[in-house]
């Protein structure tokens, strides 16, 4: 097709054909401009898998797809902690993508999983927004370089789906920036997704769709994003308010109706023309991009993707517990095989996301093709799948297995209906009768396994009582064949968790606000999110972020940086040895979190700023070499409205968790910026204005005399806990107040001159 002179076209274009182009055509279709040769192109779901409907496309998207490669959904994908792998994935997605002639692949998910609780945690990547910007720039990058579109989504502040079209995210603007802006930031900056969707809450008051601040100030003036804006389906309020905010299109078609809405906007003059002029320039450079870079008769090879997705599955699984080595099985003896979901694996998401995949791995053949005729298998239902409450008959049956074998697999995990896009879970249990099987097995077999399939957290009642968990997440179609190479040590586990496990969901610091009050949810913990809370509060979680086990060992040696003082401005490297001491080949993830030894504001204990993934042979070592830049050491200054480096002793950690830190060294930075220039007024107290050395020696003659008042005022007792009272007290003294206790020795019109003086500094 005929490359578009995007300029041109603009030029030719009337008012109301710009108008239109910035409402979809249909359900799943961009507006196309046919007199001026501009085709209409095709956007469809599937962060984890292409869900394009096929040609009986029903108005409201639900009709079934045509087949495509189910991989694992994001929560096992950032398990991983491999951005080659990821980056795999999604070039394999933009094959897929090309062949079905699809523009845009709306995906990936980057919120943050502020509650283990959120219906669509399976769709996001973390609680961590550095781990989840490198996995999403991975995949953005992946499904980029085949030449069709991403969606980064949803922005902004999207954490729960409970009254997910009306709620209003209140949070404050560090801990915006900090934690729920950043996975976004980093995407934009390194990978340039050719679209960003906006989410459906409000953020602070006004809708995502329609809020400047985020789209105009933030994602397009400080970020620098090129692409398009697209809202989320039904997530426009006002048509002209979200193309003057910087949301480009809005989705699906609304059948004149923001068309209309756009024309007496910019009749009225509150939609200004050049606003809707930006908005169809970026639209008609999305399409000319994906005319430019269509693939004729693009096709991609079934077999070498469902491979891929094996490989990828096994990756993301967690090895969460393994007593006494049960795993990897002796491919002989005895095998029970319990739990529907052995039969009937749950291995994908519900909603937007689910794929009619290609094909699916069924674990006992599998695990069979592997074992061969060494092992016999039986198998036991254990529950019905489709209910919660405990079959007593199946339960037997599964009991009878379990102690009639050598080992029993036990294969539970949470059903389709209890995490799914449009709803939040309401607690973190597995149904009764998952619970109640792996407990009845256990009490017969000692050498219990279970297998977990679930999209976020779940309670661990039994945990004490079974020697290996395997945390399967949401694993694709692969799932069977992946969880038999992960079992009979086909492939050494190496994933670990991208979010905590705590022990029970009120222990989380979400818990007492979410999911609001109406359609008011406030985010009152701040900055402590997952791990960040959990560090700083000493609250035992079930299994930390960053946990994951092997079936052999690694040590961590030689731990170097390549300075030990440096300015805000430079770089760091940071490198350490890492060995295979164990007998099995395997991966290991190295995570390096930042620690600020003493700061002005309120930190966590430490962030991840780093990781890197390597394989090791048995016996071999090699070197782990990460980077870090001014954010790594960096908060967001609301003041200064930029990320401010307090100058100080930064601890780097290496660690195999975030709780299990093994080298540490510590470096000084000197911040290059200069903080902003106090205000002193008569509320400021004494102490605030004591750290400031100029103003300090202004004050100070008075404060001597003040102090010598109230010492003679109060005299002392035996332990001094009189002097340190005077001393607390002088410390948060208001300026104000000095002329009240000073007894007419400083009056009122000294302290605005003394104001003048300092403020004049």
């Amino acid at each position: 097709m005929k490359k578009l002179n995007v300029e041109q076209i603009l030029s030719e274009m009337t008012l109301e054909e710009k108008a239109a182009l910035v409402s979809g055509k249909d359900f799943w279709n961009l507006k196309g401009i046919e007199r001026l040769g501009v085709p209409s192109i095709m956007v469809t779901d599937g962060p984890h898998g292409l869900r394009k409907q096929d040609g009986k496309g029903d108005h409201l998207g639900l009709n079934d797809s045509v087949p495509a490669t189910a991989f694992p959904t994001a929560s096992g994908l950032a398990s991983t902690w491999d951005r080659d792998l990821i980056q795999q994935v999604g070039v394999a997605l933009g094959e897929e993508t090309q062949a079905e002639d699809v523009g845009v692949i709306l995906g990936p998910g980057v919120n943050i999983k502020r509650s283990p609780l959120g219906g669509r945690n399976f769709e996001y990547f973390s609680e961590d927004p550095y781990l989840a910007s490198e996995m999403a720039t991975a995949h953005v990058k992946g499904v980029q370089s085949q030449g069709v579109g991403t969606s980064l989504k949803h922005f902004a502040v999207n954490n729960q789906e409970h009254r997910r079209m009306s709620t209003d995210a209140i949070v404050d603007e560090r801990t915006l920036r900090e934690i729920y802006l950043s996975a976004f930031e980093g995407v934009v900056k390194n990978a340039q997704p050719w679209t960003v969707m906006t989410s459906y809450n409000r953020v602070n008051g006004t809708y995502a769709s329609e809020n400047e601040y985020l789209l105009t100030d933030i994602l397009k003036g400080e970020w620098g994003h090129e692409g398009v804006v697209i809202s989320d389906w039904g997530g426009v309020n006002e048509a002209a308010h979200a193309v003057k905010a910087g949301n480009e299109i809005e989705m699906p078609a609304s059948h004149g109706i923001g068309q209309k809405k756009v024309l007496a906007a910019l009749e009225d003059g509150s939609l200004p023309l050049e606003k809707l002029d930006q908005a169809v320039e970026r639209i008609l450079t999305l399409i000319a991009k994906v005319v430019e870079f269509k693939k004729e008769n693009a096709t991609y090879n079934k077999d070498e993707h469902h491979a891929l997705a094996r490989r990828v599955a096994a990756d993301t699984m967690v090895l969460l517990k393994n007593e006494e080595a049960i795993l990897p099985l002796k491919k002989e003896g005895k095998i029970a095989i319990i739990g529907g979901f052995a039969e009937k694996p749950r291995y994908q998401g519900g909603g937007s996301s689910h794929i009619n995949s290609t094909r699916k791995d069924n674990a006992i053949e599998e695990m069979q093709k592997i074992t061969g005729d060494a092992a016999t298998f039986t198998y036991a239902k254990g529950y019905n799948i489709e209910e919660d409450h405990v079959n007593e008959e199946l339960l037997l049956e599964a009991r009878s297995a379990a102690e009639q074998s050598d080992v029993a697999i036990v294969f539970a995990g949470l059903p389709d209906r209890y995490e799914s896009e449009g709803y939040d879970r309401s607690h973190m249990q597995l149904p009764e009768n998952h619970n109640r099987l792996i407990e009845a097995v256990a009490e017969v077999q000692p050498n219990t396994i279970v297998i977990l399939s679930n999209g976020s957290p779940i309670e661990m009642p039994w945990v004490d009582s079974v020697k290996g968990v395997v945390e399967g997440y949401l694993a694709g179609q692969a799932f069977g064949g992946a969880v038999a190479d992960i079992l009979f040590g086909e492939v050494n586990p190496s994933g670990k968790l991208a979010e905590t496990f705590p022990k029970r969901v009120e222990e989380n610091p979400s818990y007492i606000y979410f999911p609001g009050e109406g359609d008011r949810v406030e985010y009152r913990e701040g900055l402590f999110v997952g791990y960040r809370y959990y560090d700083k509060t000493g609250i035992q979680t079930l299994f930390p972020f960053g946990h994951g086990l092997s079936y052999t060992t690694f040590e961590y040696s030689n731990l170097k940086v390549s300075a030990k003082n440096i300015k805000d401005t430079s770089t760091l490297t940071v490198s350490v040895d890492v060995k295979n001491t164990g007998n099995l080949a395997g991966k290991e993830s190295v995570q390096l979190y930042v620690r600020d030894v003493e700061s002005t504001v309120i930190r966590p204990v430490k962030e991840l700023k780093g990781f890197g993934k390597v394989s090791l042979a048995p016996g071999e070592t090699k070197t782990v070499t990460m980077t870090l830049g001014k954010r790594a050491f960096a908060y967001y200054n609301v003041d200064m409205k930029e990320w401010h480096v307090e100058s100080g002793d930064f601890e780097v950690q290496i660690g195999r968790s975030s709780q299990v830190i093994e080298l540490t060294e510590t470096v000084h930075v000197e911040s290059t910026a200069s903080a902003p220039k106090p205000v002193f007024t008569r509320n400021t107290t004494i102490g605030d204005i004591m750290v400031h050395e100029d103003a300090a020696a202004i004050i100070k003659p008075m404060v001597d005399k003040l102090a010598e008042q109230f010492s003679q005022m109060g005299g002392d007792d035996e332990e001094g806990s009189t002097s340190d009272m005077m001393e607390a007290s002088m410390k948060y003294l208001p300026l104000r107040n000095m002329v009240m206790f000073s007894g007419g020795a400083f009056s009122e019109e000294e302290l605005q001159n003394l104001l003048a003086e300092m403020n004049s500094l």
